[in-house]
């Protein structure tokens, strides 16, 4: 199994990174977001790695800077900031098509997969084999976090103010357990403040110049005008806002009108409309919300359920977030909510509704709101503050993989047992990511194989 960073280039590139790359067609963006959505491992981080090394690095579909710029604004946003950030690009790339296209295919192999393994799960009953599969990708994923964290702060980090930021914002979501938006807030004001002080501090990117000497010219670079299509209109907005606000009512009415409010697929879908729009920080940040509504508030799954959900949430492809698939399935399934002869059919209805409801909002927020995004790209008024949240995210991402890593070593706590064998498992995924350069599919895969390895022996000698 290969890496997308291994495989032949989707577009003619220039070897010699001295020439832009050839324009990209949609079939060719499409099979790429395709595959993307197959492997985007290792969470939002992880994800965002793949995405930096695969279109700013390897394809320079886009230049540092506009990957930056783009990547800061779906980072205040409510919702899951990759999937924004994929359909930002799609559509930046191609238009409106292209931002749905790529969006949805970042979403839907997960979707399917988490469908499969929450019926797994709830039919059943623990499957061994693929718990030996998570007990080696979950030292993997820990590794690949933490490789993220060292790729966007060597991106990020490029003076010693842009580092005082990121370590504020570690220290303040890990010790004084500080609200992301808060974190997000503050940042933004530094950035805003600072912008205007010491503009050099906070250039996007660390210069034109070190940019393109790191990956040379990109079909969308730091000068390219913006294609015709991202210019904002008031038109374009409302064309956008109505279309989103049809697609969440019509659905929402069919199901009001067919099942009634208090039905369960009804509460399902109003609720996590409401964690899409209310929740900021990614997927992280939403968890609390929903284990308050699905194991307290509607009995949709048990404590240890929705863990269950967390783990497949985090050892498969796509969006963390999408662990609201697998809480729906198993709230459909056990709750027959399409009769007892239809157990499979009502959870995986569920599963569908509540994804729709969930990513809806982030495809209004990026095709309502990127025109006005480009419109700033060169204006260091909105990227100062821009530049300091992502400085700051750095720190929110370290405390992420800390937490991974807290989880992994010591599953009951400081007071429990250290897992020697998880630590050896991340020591080797790690040294692969960072000294061998592997791709993160490739490392996922092989954790895999010696997590079922170790399970294997485990069982013969038991």
């Amino acid at each position: 199994m290969t890496h997308a960073s291994q495989d032949a280039p989707t577009n003619p590139v220039d070897p010699t990174h001295t020439q832009a790359p050839a324009a990209v067609s949609f079939a060719q963006a499409f099979w790429f977001w395709l595959k993307l959505g197959f492997i985007s491992f290792g969470g939002p981080a992880g994800q965002i790695a793949i995405l930096h090394q695969e279109l700013v690095e390897r394809r320079r579909w886009l230049s540092e800077r506009r990957f930056l710029h783009a990547l800061n604004y779906c980072m205040v946003l409510p919702g899951p900031e990759a999937q924004q950030l994929v359909t930002y690009i799609g559509w930046l790339l191609h238009k409106r098509w292209g931002g749905v296209v790529a969006g949805a295919l970042f979403v839907l192999p997960s979707l399917l997969i988490l469908i499969v393994l929450s019926w797994m799960s709830i039919a059943f009953g623990d499957v061994p084999w693929v718990a030996a599969l998570f007990f080696g990708i979950k030292p993997a994923v820990t590794a690949i976090v933490m490789q993220a964290t060292h790729r966007i702060g060597s991106r990020a980090l490029k003076n010693r103010v842009l580092w005082a930021i990121a370590a504020a914002s570690f220290v303040a979501i890990f010790a004084l357990d500080v609200p992301f938006p808060l974190i997000v807030g503050f940042a933004a004001a530094v950035g805003y403040v600072g912008g205007r002080m010491s503009p050099s501090t906070f250039e996007t990117g660390g210069g034109h110049g070190a940019s393109h000497a790191s990956h040379g010219p990109a079909l969308i670079d730091d000068h390219t005008p913006t294609p015709a299509h991202a210019h904002f209109s008031l038109a374009g907005l409302a064309q956008v806002l109505v279309a989103g606000a049809v697609l969440w009512a019509v659905p929402m009415g069919v199901l009001c009108a067919v099942f009634g409010w208090a039905h369960d697929f009804t509460q399902m879908a109003w609720f996590f409309t409401k964690a899409a729009l209310l929740t900021f920080g990614g997927a992280y940040a939403v968890l609390p919300y929903v284990y308050q509504g699905a194991v307290s508030q509607f009995a949709w799954v048990t404590p240890t359920q929705m863990m269950d959900g967390l783990a497949l949430g985090e050892t498969t492809p796509g969006p963390l977030i999408m662990v609201v698939a697998f809480v729906a399935f198993i709230g459909g399934y056990v709750k027959a909510l399409l009769g007892p002869e239809n157990l499979f059919a009502a959870g995986a209805l569920a599963a569908c509704l509540v994804t729709w409801f969930t990513f809806l909002p982030s495809f209004i927020f990026i095709l309502a709101g990127g025109p006005l995004v480009e419109s700033t790209h060169r204006n260091l008024k909105f990227t100062a503050p821009l530049t300091a949240i992502t400085a700051a995210v750095v720190g929110v991402v370290l405390n992420l993989a800390l937490f991974f890593g807290y989880h992994l070593l010591w599953p009951e706590g400081f007071t429990g047992a250290f897992d020697v064998r998880s630590a050896l498992i991340a020591m080797a995924a790690a040294v692969a990511l960072f000294k061998y350069k592997r791709g993160v599919m490739e490392v996922i895969f092989l954790c895999a194989l010696v997590g079922l390895a170790l399970r294997l022996e485990t069982w013969g000698m038991s």
